[in-house]
C-alpha cells in the first residue's frame, strides 16, 4: 500500500483544499503538522524537502509535491474517478477558472504571510479584518456570477469539483475574518450542500488532530 503524507497545518486553507480533494478520492494518508504560528514551516528539515517552505506538500512514491494546485491536479490524475473535473474540456476549464479566483485572486492576498506583514507595519486587527474582506468580496462577487451560471447545487453542476475543494476553505476563512457573506447565495448553498458529505466535513479544520482544542 502506497504510503502518503500530507504536510500541513489544520487551519491552512491550502491544506484544507487538498485533505478535502484525498477525501473525496476515498484515498489514505498521515497528516504532518507543522504549526505556522510558530514558524515550524522554516524549519530546516522541512524547507529540505519543500523549499518554499509552504504548506502543504505531499510525500507519495518518494516524490516530494508541492503547492496546492499541483497537488490537487496530481491527485485527479492519479485517481481519476470519482472525477474532479468534468470531461468536457469547455467545463473543465471553467471549473478551473473557479478554483483560480480564490487560489490565484483571493488567497494570496489574505495568507499568513501578507497578514503578519500589515499587522508588523503596524495594521490593528479592524484593519487586518477590512483588507481580507476587500478582496474576499471582490473574488466572491466573480465567482457568485460563475457559480449561479453553472452550478447545480455545487460549484459546476451536480456533483462537487475542484472548484469545491477550494470554496469552502475559502468560506471559513471567509467567516473567520467576520466577511459578510449575505450578497453570496448561491456560494453559500454550494458550500452547505458539500458540508452534507463526509469528505468535506472530516477535512474540516476542527476535525484535525493539530487543531486548537
Amino acid at each position: 500500500m502506497t504510503d502518503i503524507a500530507l504536510h500541513g497545518y489544520w487551519r491552512s486553507s491550502a491544506s484544507y483544499r487538498v485533505r478535502i480533494a484525498l477525501n473525496l478520492k476515498g484515498i489514505s494518508y498521515r497528516q504532518i503538522a507543522h504549526d505556522l504560528r510558530t514558524g515550524a514551516h522554516r524549519d530546516p528539515a522541512y524547507t529540505a524537502i519543500a523549499p518554499h517552505g509552504l504548506v502543504p506538500a505531499l510525500e507519495v512514491d518518494g516524490q516530494t509535491l508541492i503547492q496546492s494546485p499541483a497537488i490537487i491536479e496530481w491527485i485527479e490524475a492519479r485517481w481519476p474517478s470519482p472525477a474532479l473535473l468534468p470531461a468536457d474540456l469547455d467545463a473543465a476549464a471553467i471549473v478551473r477558472s473557479m478554483a483560480a479566483i480564490i487560489g490565484c485572486d483571493i488567497h494570496p492576498l489574505n495568507n499568513l504571510r501578507i497578514l503578519n506583514v500589515l499587522k508588523a507595519s503596524g495594521t490593528d486587527q479592524d484593519g487586518v479584518n477590512a483588507w481580507v474582506a476587500r478582496w474576499v468580496a471582490e473574488g466572491l462577487a466573480a465567482l457568485e456570477h460563475m457559480v449561479a451560471r453553472h452550478g447545480g447545487g455545487f460549484c459546476y453542476g451536480q456533483a462537487p469539483t475542484i472548484a469545491d475543494c477550494y470554496l469552502v476553505p475559502q468560506i471559513y476563512n471567509a467567516r473567520r475574518f467576520g466577511v459578510d457573506l449575505t450578497p453570496y447565495p448561491t456560494l453559500l448553498a454550494a458550500d452547505e450542500a458539500a458540508h452534507t458529505l463526509p469528505a468535506f466535513v472530516d477535512a474540516s479544520p476542527e476535525a484535525q488532530p493539530d487543531a486548537d482544542r
